[in-house]
Parts: structure tokens; sequence; C-alpha cells
């Protein structure tokens, strides 16, 4: 019995800092051994080009359930993208807004800015979710490539130009752009999504870029399958359900999508809730892709997503086993060990005083998402449902 608790604490413990360490550092060196190779791209500079004619057309995509906030920035900011006009579709999506985000976009593209651009406002009555959006919205455009993107992202403008280049590689399906922030350098969020962006790199390098961020993406039309009405984490399933059929997802660091929107402590713990939820619902749904035959995909997405939504029950599997083993040194240290860093991120996440220090910070950042993706798993499998949800309709957009 002694020697089964060691083994399960040392396997648990090896994965739980591969899922961390160990991964990210492998694919660092992969990526300085074999470097991410980027397309060439002759930037237009806002002149029609000869090579205009070639580009595929865009259908630009971007629900929004009361985003009065952000609607005209991102309805200017959408003008000023560097696309040829006669190739660019956009279409504002209000799902049943309750605040004056419509009267706010109807304003909007009255600007000059926005003259010679093809921008379309539909304003659903009623609330039906996101998922319900984008199933109707992708099915009817006629454009080769589909790009969907949050109301609070801005986007780089050379954005279209970089991934219609990309396109022209039949093999890709996906193309995922860099996620950064406006936010303060000391924000918990950003170094998280800074660290994100390092693997998605690294991920690139090898092939085998897993899902994508909400706040923009691109894909083509034709490959696109109606999502299951009930789907939580939209930007990874659509993208892996285009990786299924044979294609790959890229991911292109010169593509930015700057967010807006600074999440507060108490709304990134909802939102990471219902992430973790999701990430249960697509590992489940998705989980043939673990099998040999998608390689380095299966890889990544074991590596990535599998141990991330295991990692809380392997820390439960490790604390056990240690109290078990205390009478033994080793693992006595390993329990006092324990103790203190969930004592420490208790501490730092109750008393905002203490999140000026940097490590308890990072250590409080990473168990409340340790603790958000036990919950919002476990809630998964008993409810089917995100938490907070009703089972008839997505209460917000943006997940």
């Amino acid at each position: 019995m002694e020697t089964f608790l060691i083994l399960c604490c040392l396997i648990s413990a090896s994965l739980i800092i591969y899922n961390h360490v160990g991964y990210p550092i492998l694919l660092s060196w992969y990526r300085k051994n074999r470097p991410l190779k980027l397309v060439s791209v002759a930037l237009r500079n806002f002149k029609k080009d000869k090579g205009d004619s070639v580009l595929p057309r865009v259908s630009l995509i971007v629900p929004a359930y009361n985003e009065a906030r952000w609607i005209q920035e991102k309805i200017r900011n959408i003008a000023s993208l560097d696309y040829p006009r006669e190739k660019l579709c956009v279409v504002i999506a209000c799902d049943g807004c309750t605040d004056n985000t419509v009267e706010l976009a109807e304003l909007a593209i009255q600007e000059a800015i926005c003259a010679d651009v093809h921008l379309e406002i539909i304003n659903f009555t009623h609330n039906r979710g996101k998922i319900a959006v984008i199933n109707e919205l992708v099915t009817r455009a006629t454009s080769d490539i589909v790009a969907l993107s949050d109301v609070s992202a801005l986007l780089s403008i050379d954005s279209l130009q970089i991934a219609a280049q990309s396109f022209q590689n039949e093999r890709v399906g996906v193309v995922n752009p860099n996620y950064c922030m406006t936010f303060s350098g000391k924000s918990d969020e950003e170094k998280y999504w800074q660290y994100q962006a390092s693997i998605k790199g690294g991920e690139a390098s090898l092939g085998a870029t897993i899902g994508c961020h909400g706040a923009f993406y691109l894909f083509r039309r034709s490959l696109f399958q109606a999502l299951d009405h009930d789907t939580i984490n939209d930007d990874f399933v659509l993208p892996m359900k285009i990786v299924e059929q044979g294609y790959i997802a890229i991911f292109e660091p010169r593509i930015n999508a700057v967010e807006l929107e600074e999440s507060s402590h108490k709304d990134d713990f909802k939102r990471r809730l219902r992430i973790s939820a999701g990430n249960m619902q697509q590992v489940l749904r998705l989980f043939h892709l673990f099998k040999p035959k998608y390689a380095s995909t299966a890889f990544t997405f074991f590596s990535g997503k599998g141990l991330r939504l295991l990692t809380p029950y392997l820390m439960m599997v490790c604390f056990v086993c240690s109290f078990l083993l205390a009478d033994t040194p080793f693992f006595f240290f390993a329990l006092v060990a324990q103790i203190a860093l969930y004592s420490m991120g208790l501490a730092c996440y109750s008393l905002p005083s203490l999140r000026s220090n940097r490590v308890m910070s990072v250590i409080s950042y990473l168990l409340a998402g340790h603790l958000a993706n036990f919950i919002g798993g476990i809630h998964y499998l008993l409810s089917g449902q995100k938490p907070d949800e009703r089972p008839d309709k997505t209460k917000h957009l943006n997940i």
C-alpha cells in the first residue's frame, strides 16, 4: 500500500511539474531550434494594389451583447483596417441588447471613417446567445474567410492582410493572432496571457496550435461545422473541428488583438469558472483527438488542455498521499510545503494588500485558476451547463 501511495504522489507531482514547467521549456527549446517561418507580406499602405485581386473575401462578424462602452471604438477600428473595401464585409450582430449598443453603433457607421466600409448592423430582438449568432451568420456568409472578434478587442491595421497571406497555404484552416492587453504591466492576467502567447508560439513551431482566443480569429468558411447549441468555449471547439478535418491552425504573432476591458478579481474568477466548464466539455467531446493518429496535435492537446484539466485532481492526490506518508521526512516536508503554498495563495487572494508581492500574486493567480478549473469542471459534469447559466439561454457572449 505504501509503495502505491508513493507512486501516486510522485507521478501526480511529475505531471503537475511537467504541465507548468516541463512542457513550456520543451516548446521553448523546440521553437529555438526550429523557429516559426512567417509568411512574407507586401503591405498595401492603404492604397489599391494589383495584388488586391487575389486576396480572399473576408466576412468579419462581431457578436455584441450590451457593449455600449466599446462598440463605437470597435467600429472605428474595423474601418481603419487596411484591406480592399470590396473584399470586406462587416456584420455587427447585436444579440438582444438591453442598453443603447444598437443606437451607438448606428451613429458610428455614419462617421466619415466608415463611409467606404460595408458595415451591416443586425439587431436581433431577443438574446439567443453567441453560439446561435455564430451558427446563423457564418452559414449565411458567402466569403472565402470568416473572422470572429469580440467588441472589446482592437485589431492591428494589417491583421487581414497578414491572415490572407497565411491562407495561401492550402493546409491552413485557422489563423490565431497574438492576444495582448492595455493594462498595467503588473496585471496577473496580462502576465498569464504573455505566458500563453509563448506557449502558442511553441505549439505553432511544432505545427500543432490548439484552439484560439475569442478576441479575434479567422477560418475558412467552407470548413465550418455548426456548433452544438450548448457549446461553451466556441473559440476552442470551432478551430479544433477544422483541425479534425486534416487542416492546421497556425499562430501568427504579427497579428495583434488588443483587449481594452480589464476584469476585476471577482469577474475574472467567474469568467474562469465558465471557461473551466468549457475545458471539461471540450475534452469530453473532442477526446478522440488524443489518439496517436493526430500526432503532434494529440501531444499538445494532452500536454496543454488535458493536463490543465487534471491538475486540481493531481494536486489533491499529492496532498492526500503526502498526508498519509507524513511519517517519513520527505513526504512530511512535501506536506508542509503544500500547506504553506496554499496558505500563501489564500492569504493573497483574501487580502488585496498582499498582491503587491509579485511571487505571492502569481501563486494566488495560479491557485485561483486551478480552483476555478475544479469547480467549473465538476459543475459541468453534474449539470452539463456553465456555472450561473440557465439551460435555454447564454447570459454573456464574451466567455
